[in-house]
């Protein structure tokens, strides 16, 4: 699968194409939301300890397992008041994006940096939850999703002012490829890791 138009022209500084500036738009809000929700429950659970959150669905599924767990507030705070200030600057470029404002270069190249920064973070917290903790959260989960996407379209973005650069050709000719199979490996852990629970549901 590849994302490659016939041709690829050089585009003017700052000009994001439609579909990559949808994307940055809706994977922000999707995150800000996922963000936003998983802190009303953090705040319901700080007022009572005996609340079961939404998204505690089972014992693998289970959002309180994990909000109550020192990873949660690595920085002495709760991890979604990171999400929601970081979600906030994604969706507000993806907004600027698709009403045609032109950002320049080293704002994607800064934006890129700062979402890489996250994806990392994204993968200590998903080997966290997978190997530590034992459990997953379906909130945190939609915050892995849309991560990975965004910068894989940031990046593309921000490599893109040099349509003659391998790097920039490889990324955008394959990025929905190496999307899906980050997105499939993950999977392929999640399963194996709680396999003896999912073979119990059938």
């Amino acid at each position: 699968m590849t994302d490659t138009p016939p041709a690829r022209q050089r585009r003017e500084p700052g000009a994001v194409a439609a579909p990559s500036a949808w994307w940055v738009l809706i994977g922000g809000v999707i995150g800000l939301v996922a963000s936003l929700a998983l802190t009303v429950e953090k705040i319901r659970l700080l007022a009572d300890p005996g609340y079961v959150p939404s998204c505690s669905l089972n014992p693998v599924l289970s959002c309180g397992s994990v909000m109550s767990t020192p990873q949660a507030a690595v920085l002495g705070f709760p991890n979604p008041l990171v999400g929601i200030a970081a979600f906030a600057v994604v969706a507000t470029t993806g907004v600027l994006a698709v009403a045609g404002v032109r950002l320049p270069h080293w704002y994607w190249v800064g934006l890129t940096g700062g979402l890489a920064a996250g994806a990392a973070f994204v993968h200590w917290l998903i080997y966290q939850s997978l190997y530590v903790i034992g459990a997953l959260c379906p909130y945190c989960m939609v915050v892995w999703a849309v991560t990975i996407p965004l910068l894989v379209v940031s990046a593309t973005i921000a490599w893109d002012g040099d349509a003659g650069h391998k790097i920039s050709q490889v990324l955008h000719r394959w990025r929905w490829t190496l999307t899906a199979l980050w997105f499939i490996a993950l999977i392929l852990l999640i399963f194996v890791r709680f396999q003896d629970y999912w073979l119990t549901l059938g």
